[in-house]
């Protein structure tokens, strides 16, 4: 499922925030298109429905109360929220002790593995290498390839969700691609 959205999608979009910012109670097609999608966002992080639907909520409040100052910066709402996702389950995380999980979809795998020329499918050992790759990875690290892999956000989303620029969002993620692949590239020496 492609996350992208196009320009009348996102100028449509634009025209009910703006009624949203000026009557809260127009603010219920937003949550019903974004509630789902936020909520599995911090799912994959949480591995807990109860957490999930708590934090969920918490961001849709978020958003509602800071909608007024909400202004368009050439990507979808939706990098918005899940701005204030990311910052929920950070801030859940550093609160606690709690252990963030990795949740990881077939399809985010499988846009990973383009990433990574060397592989062949003749390597079955490959994935498993590449999971345990991913648990060498920082928490921040992992972040870059969940926004970039599972959740398909473009490098200008994944730059303003984590409140970087583009570019930087794009070195950050292929110099983590390439810490992936030198793992997999010992590991397989091994």
């Amino acid at each position: 499922m492609s996350t992208h959205q196009t320009q009348e999608e996102i100028e449509h979009e634009l025209l009910i925030i703006r009624k949203a910012q000026k009557d809260p109670n127009r603010f219920a097609p937003l949550y019903e298109k974004y509630y789902k999608p936020i909520f599995l966002f911090i799912y994959r992080r949480a591995d807990d429905e109860d957490l999930s639907a708590d934090l969920t909520s918490q961001v849709f409040m978020k958003a509602i109360l800071n909608l007024p100052k909400y202004e368009f910066k050439g990507v979808p709402f939706s990098a918005w929220l899940y701005r204030i996702a990311a910052n929920e389950i950070n801030q859940h995380y550093r609160k606690g002790k709690n252990v963030r999980a990795i949740s990881i979809e077939d399809s985010g795998i499988e846009r990973l593995k383009q990433e990574l020329p060397e592989w062949d499918e003749e390597h079955e050992m490959k994935e498993k290498i590449l999971m345990e790759g991913m648990n060498h990875l920082s928490k921040d690290e992992v972040q870059y390839i969940e926004l970039r892999f599972f959740e398909d956000r473009s490098f200008k989303e994944i730059g303003f969700i984590l409140n970087i620029t583009e570019n930087n969002a794009k070195v950050k993620t292929y110099r983590i691609l390439d810490k992936i692949k030198k793992i997999i590239g010992e590991r397989i020496n091994q």
